[in-house]
């Protein structure tokens, strides 16, 4: 660590002021810097913690960096706890830091405490054999979007009370957090009311819990590599291409119940898209039991399971256009709509060009679809007359055909001209990208350019 440059992530509170003290004592000051944040949450008390570090490292020559948060107004607006809030803002701010500043580390004063709560916590809530194999002493750091640099827990084997110890020998100054003393919040809960009957159980038990978190760790390590073979061998169609450009992972029912553990793989498989146990639940009653498979549909915050006739498929969700949203295309060039990309090009027709193109590409006679035209969602009542054929067939009906399921139909994406009148009001449309042209837009013996319109991923 001595040839590292080292962010220390200082609140003001006993741990991370004793972590601060250990490190300036240890590693020449210029290899250090702290960094505080004030989430404004405690008023007066949280200038205090942040003046309190102001102090400490002007002392010790360390460099300081603050940063003020309006924690609540985060939270509100990104709909999640003020714990989360806090969370992912003073780590996305440590990567930035990490990032500006060249620094190669950031030390947070997780303890073994700490470890401990955190292991009751995701038992509570469900989390797997990985969720009870604590925090690593090394990591990445959450929400650092490829930040090199690692988060590191130099003090995971230390119990709060050798920390307060070493504070009391020491005569380190630190600041009590009073929301500490507060059961509102899990964590508070476990800490106040739930370990001092652990103690008093097993007076050792922190140190107990941890210990078996080190060999739950070993554990996880063992099953992770079984259900990595096993999962490798289970399907030949994962990752299949569809002709919208999005990759899914499929999973055939035959090979996954032939498994002897099959439930505890299907948690392996959907756990990291982010699937919760009540999802996990339904999902294994759906496949043990003797009721027809085909057609669900299980959604978590950005991933949807589809089951289908011989296995189910895993998707990230496409939001479709909302409303009237269109995407004008007005000449060649690439287009960004619904989640894929899109190239228009503008070619001389020529004898030896090929009709027949690569999936995902459609060509259209230009004299016919003129710019601009759009690119927009599938509305209900949209149609077109196929390529090849004489009547007019709805979308809708051309999606049964083509087998298309509800996410594949948001996804879809329709080419409307709006240079003939009423056309795109009316839903006649000129084709449906990637898939299917209308038949007025067919290249014919007296074309002389062509559109040709290419769906990138």
């Amino acid at each position: 660590m001595s040839d590292k440059k080292t962010l220390l992530a200082v609140s003001g509170g006993i741990d991370s002021m004793c972590m601060a003290e250990i490190f300036v004592r240890r590693y020449p000051c210029e290899c250090l810097a702290v960094a505080h944040c004030n989430f404004r949450l405690r008023g007066e008390e949280s200038d205090g913690d942040e003046e309190l570090v102001r102090l400490w490292a002007e002392e010790h020559g360390v460099r300081f960096h603050v940063r003020t948060f309006d924690t609540r107004e985060y939270a509100a607006d990104h709909g999640v706890s003020i714990e989360m809030a806090a969370r992912e803002l003073r780590y996305r701010w440590f990567a930035e830091l990490c990032t500006s500043e060249g620094y190669d580390e950031v030390a947070v004063a997780h303890n073994a405490n700490d470890n401990a709560e955190t292991l009751m916590l995701n038992l509570l809530r469900g989390s797997g054999i990985k969720g009870l194999t604590g925090m690593s002493p090394v990591s990445d750091i959450p929400y650092s979007e490829g930040a090199s640099a690692k988060l590191i827990r130099p003090l995971l084997d230390m119990t709060r009370k050798q920390i307060e110890g070493f504070a009391l020998a020491n005569r380190i100054r630190y600041r009590n957090d009073s929301t500490n003393f507060s059961s509102e919040y899990k964590r508070n809960m476990l800490r106040n009311e739930a370990f001092p009957i652990f103690e008093r159980i097993n007076p050792s038990f922190i140190r107990t819990i941890n210990r078996e978190m080190g060999y739950l760790s070993e554990a996880e390590e063992i099953v992770s590599d079984y259900c990595q073979k096993e999962i490798a061998a289970i399907s030949a169609d994962a990752l299949s291409r569809h002709p919208e450009g999005r990759s899914d992972v499929r999973i055939s029912y035959d090979d996954l119940l032939s498994r002897k553990h099959w439930r505890y793989l299907l948690y392996h498989i959907l756990e990291p898209y982010g699937f919760n146990s009540s999802t996990l639940a339904s999902m294994e009653n759906l496949l043990s039991s003797d009721r027809t498979i085909s057609g669900k549909r299980f959604e978590a915050d950005d991933y949807v399971v589809l089951t289908e006739r011989g296995g189910f498929r895993i998707a990230r969700k496409i939001a479709g256009p909302a409303g009237n949203d269109i995407m004008p295309v007005r000449g060649a060039g690439t287009y960004h709509f619904n989640g894929m990309a899109f190239k228009v090009e503008v070619l001389d027709w020529t004898a030896d060009m090929p009709l027949k193109q690569p999936e995902g590409t459609l060509v259209l006679d230009a004299e016919r679809l003129k710019f601009p035209f759009v690119l927009r969602g599938w509305r209900d009542g949209d149609w077109l007359v196929p390529l090849g054929m004489r009547g007019k067939k709805k979308v809708s009906d051309l999606f049964a055909d083509l087998k298309y399921d509800s996410l594949m139909k948001t996804s879809a994406v329709m080419i409307a001209d709006v240079q003939t009148e009423g056309m795109a009001e009316s839903g006649h449309i000129a084709g449906v990208a990637g898939v299917r042209i209308d038949d007025r837009y067919k290249v014919r013996p007296s074309t002389h350019s062509v559109v040709r319109i290419t769906i990138l991923r």
